[in-house]
């Protein structure tokens, strides 16, 4: 048997989210489908984490186990003839399924980052409607740092948690948390060890509240220090965010998305 890695780039519009749901179309469906035309195999396929209704991804990454002779690097061709156009497969290499050098797509995670785009603009844009949240109100992009940086570090995130979370702990690390203009958009990138239910987004509702002077900072510190969701601000719409890039011991996903570039 081989253990595949698939990089995955997907527009979350037109899906339930990556795991399969009884009530839609799930990304892994699509591609778990796509695998079993090109190897016959009933594979199942193990992501980095879920993503939820509407949220995209650049590079989620998942594996699958084969018994299939199709070179690794031919994974990708051969599943791009068989996915629909806002599921594309970036890269697609073996890692070791044995021994203490095991890959997993989930376990083993160094460090998983996100990127939330905000539209800060008069007029909504017919162009980013489906990946930008539009916010016709000024906002502050001092005040969205200032509460940005409040993340930082190792903190219990309980106040920033969807109700029916089931994870052990609510403990996380945040290596990066800032924003950034990129012309008319005001863009959040935040990297983890890991995140919560609906994590990334509340923490998103919560800054922007902030940033249009509608809550003071205090309201984040008070979310922090006592964790409970009450405590925090709105969840922010799913169209916005994008699970932007991955580390792991063994690659880092912004250098296979770098190879695709033909020069």
């Amino acid at each position: 048997m081989n253990r595949i890695v698939l990089i995955i780039e997907y527009d979350g519009t037109n899906y339930v989210g990556w795991q399969i749901q009884p009530n839609g179309i799930a990304v892994q469906q699509v591609i778990g489908n796509a695998l079993k035309k090109i190897t016959g195999e009933n594979i199942t396929l193990h992501a980095s984490g879920r993503t939820d209704s509407g949220v995209h991804a650049r590079a989620q990454t998942a594996h699958f186990d084969t018994e299939s002779r199709i070179p690794a690097e031919k994974f990708a061709f051969a599943l791009n003839t068989y996915l629909p156009p806002d599921i594309r497969i970036k890269a697609s290499l073996e890692m070791p399924r044995e021994g203490e050098a095991e890959f997993h797509a989930r376990f083993s995670v160094q460090k998983k980052y996100y990127r939330y785009r905000v539209l800060n603009s008069r007029h909504a844009s017919a162009f980013s409607r489906s990946t930008a949240l539009h916010v016709h109100t000024p906002l502050s992009i001092e005040k969205l740092n200032a509460a940005a940086e409040l993340f930082i570090g190792t903190h219990d995130f309980a106040a920033f948690k969807a109700a029916g979370s089931k994870a052990e702990t609510t403990v996380r690390t945040i290596f990066l948390s800032r924003w950034s203009r990129d012309g008319d958009c005001i863009v959040y990138d935040v990297a983890g060890s890991g995140f919560l239910y609906n994590m990334v987004r509340i923490m998103v509702g919560t800054m922007l509240r902030i940033g249009q002077s509608s809550d003071d900072i205090s309201k984040l510190r008070h979310a922090l220090e006592c964790p409970h969701r009450e405590n925090a601000g709105d969840t922010a719409p799913a169209h916005g965010l994008t699970l932007w890039r991955i580390e792991y011991p063994e690659f880092d996903t912004e250098d296979l998305l770098l190879r695709n570039f033909l020069i």
